[in-house]
């Protein structure tokens, strides 16, 4: 392989090395393989167009119709038929715009979006191309970082923590290999180097210029590695205030979070969505439900409440018994049994499930639970199709029995942990001025949550403002209008200020009852809440949200609906008496509201189906294509073979006759004609197999010479080497002599000849003969230039002939 197709190889694993940040982007590997098809494509297409050596236009043009070819393949439209269409260049648009809502919508790690994906595909795709061109082509690999730095630019910009950096040092790598591999063949085209000192000295010996550039580029890759790391204000930089609202989930829709999902962004996104999407259906036993929850934030500062990443054990050790964490004379759980079923839009690695689950089975990949946080989680599978059945207590407790927990210790690890918050003058007086004549924990909760009302003049609003001076908290506190995000982080917030550990919970409402113990949740149903830690009680949930303003609500005996109080009793919602317990809204006593979603009868019909997707079986045809592209030379090397083979087998001598019946006469019998014509056909085989096996092929010499070579420079002994001066023979005799061979075994010989040479072969050597034949190569690239030598004839005899009515010269005649 000639150095510039070795470089093109080379920049396309490079390429694919430098996207290895992009893993931090996604949570699958979806992109690597859609990527992985897409480089190779792109390289195959320029190895191809350098191997027929066409210019460098046709170079880009080839890659550039790789890439096209692979996109469609990868991203189908489902109006083309395997090459693109205009339909698929609007596909592709529609994919873009797609790529540009996700961005607003979904945190890192972002699930398989097809925008996102052929938004990363078709940048890695670019980029291979940039790169190839500049390493093979220009020689200028240096140049080629720019176009993989531009890949590492991507997860810097919208990474919501420091970037990782394994990915930086496995692109740093693959552009040292590209410099390395450019530097090998500069030196491999002008020979060996001399050092000045008198000797020459080997390739791969280092000369001090060679090893000073590696030390340096090695120095210079540790400092981009190291220094971030040394530097611990290297998150609060330019670009994270451009990019990130903060370093926790903001009070407002453009806060962002540290965890592995982006909770308030994703729930903001759900929220303005103007469709409404069917994503999960849950059958119960339990008559009146509660919130269905996958995450907690815990991490209160100035910009809102941010999510710690989950860490706990695999479901495999099993779940720990809810009921431990409150005393039995405080608190008695239910057990419910629910089926829950996760449409394939929905994709995320946090598990919807109900509060205080105690055993699931079905889930798909490996799940493990965070006892702290209460939450299942999973570092590569997703939420998308899955069908599970959890198993779940439900706590049953009065106001009157939250009113006997104790404060926490102030030197509890808990308490530290839920009660920290910035200290914020305007929150303060306002939480000192509500709880001022209240004494147990839940009598201060209840105040700062009865607060919350439009008797106060708090109102459900999509849009936020601030006052440009005061901090979200108060902000919201004053301007009083807001969306569950700015309500459950408030009051998060404010039961904190009064010493009370409490956290933001994430999930979805009840929905829309659908039948007598099935529930249909939508996008619409994303919601936060809070939840406060009363010591005996666990973990007790209080909505502040307005009930009126959100779909499928529900409110419970202790935290009632402040718009129309309930009277107290003595259980939690989802208990005995339906309506004694919870509502479901605000007068709402037996069951949800049916179509509260406001989704009509799109949401009678259950979870929204998977229409299923062309793309697996495409990219399988598109690999086939690919592979049977590249096996296109053995194809057509196996055809001529066979072809020689069935013309040279032997058979009986036939009897010679002369013209005149002299002896001494040439013949000329039909007889002796084919032997001559088998003999030219076993030798041009014998020549391409020697080209195969790269055997040097000298047209000046005899056929004898060329045999006896082949037997002395290849080892070849017993069979193989008679076989080899048999068709010596028979070809000097086709050539030369009055009588040609007849009779003769050469397809036979043929056969022991190509054996004789595949056993002294390299395996290397052997592998190209058998998938890319160079004789079949070498075959094409003499009647693309023969094609090439007659149309340059033909467009001089063109031009030549139009010369002669040139205007000009008829002119000159004329005079």
């Amino acid at each position: 392989m000639t150095g510039r197709r070795r470089l093109g190889l080379i920049a396309a694993a490079a390429t694919l090395l430098a996207a290895a940040p992009l893993s931090s982007i996604f949570d699958s590997w979806t992109w690597l393989f859609q990527s992985i098809l897409t480089v190779v494509l792109i390289a195959g297409a320029a190895v191809a167009a350098r191997t027929l050596r066409f210019p460098t236009w046709a170079q880009t043009v080839a890659m550039i119709f790789a890439l096209a070819l692979a996109l469609t393949w990868i991203f189908p439209s489902g109006k083309e038929l395997l090459i693109p269409q205009p339909a698929t260049l609007t596909h592709f648009a529609d994919l873009i715009r797609q790529a540009g809502e996700d961005t607003r919508s979904y945190g890192v790690p972002v699930p398989d979006r097809d925008g996102l994906l052929f938004v990363a595909v078709l940048g890695i795709g670019a980029v291979a191309i940039v790169v190839d061109l500049l390493t093979a082509v220009f020689r200028r690999p240096a140049l080629a970082g720019l176009p993989m730095l531009a890949i590492y630019s991507i997860p810097v910009a919208v990474y919501l923590d420091s970037v990782p950096v394994f990915p930086f040092i496995i692109g740093a790598t693959g552009y040292m290999w590209l410099l390395v591999a450019d530097n090998v063949d500069r030196v491999r085209r002008f020979g060996r180097r001399f050092t000045g000192d008198g000797r020459d000295v080997d390739v791969w010996e280092p000369s001090p210029l060679a090893s000073a550039g590696r030390r340096l580029g090695m120095v210079g890759v540790l400092v981009a590695v190291l220094l971030p790391l040394a530097v611990p204000t290297v998150s609060g930089g330019l670009l994270t205030r451009l990019t990130q609202s903060g370093s926790g989930i903001g009070l407002g829709p453009g806060g962002t979070g540290n965890g592995q999902i982006n909770l308030f962004a994703a729930l903001s996104g759900q929220l303005t969505q103007n469709a409404t999407i069917n994503i999960i259906k849950v059958r119960t036993n339990e008559r009146e439900p509660f919130y269905l929850r996958f995450g907690v934030a815990d991490v209160l500062n100035a910009d809102g409440v941010g999510n710690t990443a989950p860490r706990g054990n695999p479901m495999s050790e099993g779940l720990p018994d809810p009921s431990t964490q409150a005393s039995s004379d405080r608190a008695n759980y239910t057990e419910y049994q629910a089926v829950i079923e996760v449409a394939d839009g929905l994709r995320q690695k946090m598990l919807p499930v109900y509060s205080y689950p105690t055993g699931v089975e079905g889930l798909k990949g490996n799940w493990s639970y965070d006892g702290g946080q209460q939450v299942l989680y999973s570092g590569r599978a997703t939420t998308g199709d899955q069908k599970y059945t959890v198993t779940y207590l439900r706590p049953r407790y009065t106001a009157a029995q939250l009113r006997t927990a104790e404060p926490l210790d102030e030197s509890d690890a808990l308490y530290r942990q839920y009660t920290a918050a910035p200290a914020d003058e305007a929150v303060q007086t306002k939480v000192d001025e509500l709880i001022e004549d209240q004494d147990t924990d839940y009598d201060k909760v209840r105040a700062i949550y009865d607060s919350f009302s439009s008797e106060n003049g708090f109102k459900y609003n999509l849009s936020t403002q601030n006052t440009g001076t005061a901090s979200d908290i108060a902000a919201f506190l004053e301007n009083k209008s807001g969306f569950c995000q700015q309500y459950a982080a408030a009051m998060t917030w404010m039961v904190r200020a009064a010493g009370i550990p409490a956290r933001v919970a994430f999930g979805f409402t009840r929905g829309t009852a659908l039948d007598d113990n099935t529930y249909q949740i939508t996008n619409r149903n994303a919601h936060a809440w809070t939840e406060v830690y009363l010591d005996g009680f666990g973990w007790v949930p209080f909505d502040a949200t307005p009930a009126g303003n959100v779909q499928g609500s529900t409110r419970s005996a202790w935290a009632p609906d402040v718009e129309s109080p309930a009277p107290e009793v003595s259980s939690s919602a989802g208990t005995t008496a339906p309506g004694a317990e919870s509502s479901a809204a605000p007068g709402g006593v037996e069951r949800p509201e049916q179509a509260n979603d406001g989704g009509g009868t799109a949401l009678d019909e259950g979870v929204v189906p998977d229409d299923g997707s062309w793309t697996p079986l495409l990219v399988v045809a598109g690999i086939a294509l690919f592979l049977a592209i590249l096996l296109i030379p053995a194809f057509r090397r196996a055809l001529l073979r066979r072809r020689r083979h069935a013309v040279t087998t032997g058979g009986p001598a036939p009897a010679v006759s002369s013209t005149s019946g002299v002896a001494g006469d040439i013949t000329v019998t039909t007889e002796s004609v084919r032997a001559r014509e088998d003999a030219h056909a076993a030798w041009d085989e014998l020549i391409d197999t020697m080209v195969d096996f790269r055997v040097p092929v000298d047209p000046t010499e005899t056929p004898r010479v060329t045999t006896q070579r082949l037997i002395r420079d290849n080892l070849l002994t017993d069979n193989p080497a008679e076989a080899a001066a048999l068709l010596g023979r028979a070809e000097e005799r086709a050539r030369y002599a009055r009588q040609p061979m007849q009779g003769a075994e050469l397809t036979a010989a043929l056969r022991q000849v190509r054996t004789g040479l595949a056993g002294t072969a390299t395996f290397r050597t052997k592998a190209r003969a058998m998938l890319i034949p160079p004789s079949v190569l070498l075959s094409w690239r003499l009647t693309i230039a023969d094609q090439s030598g007659r149309a340059a004839e033909a467009m001089s005899r063109l031009r030549e002939s139009a010369s002669r009515f040139s205007p000009r010269r008829l002119l000159s005649r004329a005079r």
